[in-house]
């Protein structure tokens, strides 16, 4: 495979594989390479993305290496984050939101198994917009985070309490997390809906 090529296809490796990174076993497994060829690639790539003054750089955290901004651009991406026009929720952060406020406490690997996709960069805008905290950790191995709905949910959605929330024996079947899920959904979609109305 070609140098340039194999740089290439590392790095949108590298930005799908988000915070989790991925190591050099990893990497030469995929690509079929071996690990001499992919740390010279990784290397390389550092190298040109610090000599081009990109925005992002690759840094390596035990192991894992993962794509990551600048720490003098934070003041700029704070600002962002806070900014009244990204106020809105994505349909993949609405979804997540949903999930946890009918299965909490619950793990970021549960509401993953539920939705099919990863959850990560979600649940990082849901805590940031404080919707969501954690509660807890998971008696399981590795002892992972257990997050729930904290006050600001009820107050940015109007319910008095999580005994608001649609009651699932309203299903034909309890245990249909899908249908609990969509109605929640179509809820807090009304409620952003009627919010960036109120803020245009």
């Amino acid at each position: 495979m070609d140098f340039q090529k194999l740089k290439s296809i590392i790095e949108g490796m590298l930005f799908l594989a988000g915070e989790e990174g991925l190591t050099v076993k990893q990497l030469a497994e995929v690509l079929e390479q071996r690990s001499e060829i992919i740390r010279d690639a990784l290397e390389e790539l550092k190298a040109s993305m610090a000599q081009e003054g990109r925005g992002l750089q690759i840094v390596e955290i035990a192991g894992h290496y993962q794509l990551a901004t600048l720490p003098e651009h934070a003041p700029y991406f704070e600002k962002l984050a806070y900014s009244p026009s990204r106020s809105s929720l994505s349909q993949a952060a609405l979804e997540t939101l949903s999930i946890i406020a009918y299965r909490q406490p619950i793990t970021r690997v549960e509401i993953e198994e539920i939705r099919g996709v990863k959850a990560e960069r979600a649940i990082h805008t849901l805590v940031n917009k404080d919707l969501i905290e954690e509660v807890g950790r998971a008696e399981a191995i590795g002892r992972p985070i257990l997050y729930g709905t904290t006050k600001a949910f009820l107050d940015y959605f109007g319910l008095a309490s999580l005994k608001d929330l649609p009651d699932p024996e309203q299903f034909a079947d309890a245990d249909s997390l899908e249908d609990e899920t969509q109605d929640l959904f179509e809820r807090i979609q009304n409620e952003q809906l009627t919010i960036d109305d109120v803020n245009r």
